[in-house]
């Protein structure tokens, strides 16, 4: 069965059979390949345009990832962790859609829409020091479509399974093309024991179908613990294979900059350290989400927010 033909077998509102999809995934069947050629140029703009020169955005070109150490001061990092501090204690968000807590415990792992949350959060969000970065990488403006905040707790931190979150938002979300980065800013010390970010280099110049029809409500299940929109392990090795696995480390205060479609996973935290991080995904604005691909509707607002949104949490 070809990857079309298994595309348009899974008989969703959400799939126009006149509509071409670039990325066909959370197919009914097997696809002919595991792995498919990336469309879209990956770095789009150059050195003269903002703050990373010309290795900066030829390591982002190859690797699909950037680690720059030392992005914000210490004092900076201390705000920030203060009000990550200031949310994650804030009782009215517990038990809210946008407060998601570990899969066997009421502690929180993640807040989304952090940027409308905090007014702290929302001026790093806007800091030109990120945004110039991630015009240089989009080739233009861009707009947040995802923010987040992410407490992995000593000990008890779980991991997440090996996933492209371009996969998820083209299936879920509606995102048309790869003109979206992901930009992560560690709070906490990033060391190999407490769960930090591990990557595939070179995994963001293809696409991973993934199998499966994506049940309603999705997000409710995933966030916890992913099972659908995670790629089969064949395709995992032969990447692995070929461009092994790196985990940037380092210092609170760094900044990871990934493209949308590398994959990326992390282990549970087995040491006594925290690990927390903020998380804002922007996207270009000609790149504005559309129907989901491989879904009967939309996730709500706070994970997939739309150009000019304002949105309130309920």
């Amino acid at each position: 069965m070809s990857v079309q033909t298994a595309s348009r077998n899974l008989n969703t509102a959400a799939h126009d059979p006149q509509r071409r999809d670039a990325y066909p995934t959370r197919l009914a069947g097997q696809p002919d390949t595991l792995l498919m050629p990336r469309h879209e140029r990956v770095v789009k703009g150059t050195a003269e345009e903002g703050p990373l020169d010309d290795q900066q955005l030829d390591t982002f070109e190859r690797q699909g990832f950037l680690f720059e150490p030392g992005f914000l001061s210490a004092a900076e990092v201390a705000e920030l962790r203060n009000e990550l501090k200031a949310l994650l204690d804030n009782d009215a968000y517990r038990g809210k859609d946008f407060s998601i807590t570990e899969p066997d415990s009421r502690e929180i792992r993640s807040l989304f829409a952090v940027h409308f949350l905090s007014q702290r959060f929302a001026e790093l969000a806007r800091d030109p020091r990120l945004t110039g970065r991630v015009r240089q990488i989009l080739g233009g403006d861009a707009y947040v479509h995802q923010s987040r905040i992410n407490y992995k707790p000593g000990f008890h931190g779980k991991g997440f399974n090996w996933h492209s979150d371009f996969e998820t938002w083209h299936a879920e979300d509606g995102m048309p093309a790869m003109h979206a980065v992901s930009a992560s800013i560690v709070l906490t010390d990033n060391h190999h024991f407490n769960g930090p970010l591990m990557l595939i280099p070179g995994s963001h110049k293809v696409f991973v179908p993934c199998l499966g029809e994506t049940p309603d409500d999705h997000h409710k299940q995933s966030l916890k613990t992913q099972q659908f929109g995670v790629p089969g392990f064949d395709a995992l090795e032969q990447l692995i294979d070929a461009n092994g696995i790196e985990s940037p480390t380092g210092a609170a205060g760094g900044l990871l900059l990934f493209d949308c479609n590398t994959l990326h996973g992390s282990n549970a935290n087995m040491s006594p350290d925290p690990r927390s991080n903020v998380f804002f995904v922007y996207n270009r604005w000609d790149n504005a989400c559309v129907e989901p691909y491989g879904a009967r509707r939309r996730r709500p607002a706070f994970l997939a927010h739309r150009p000019e949104e304002t949105w309130r949490p309920e």
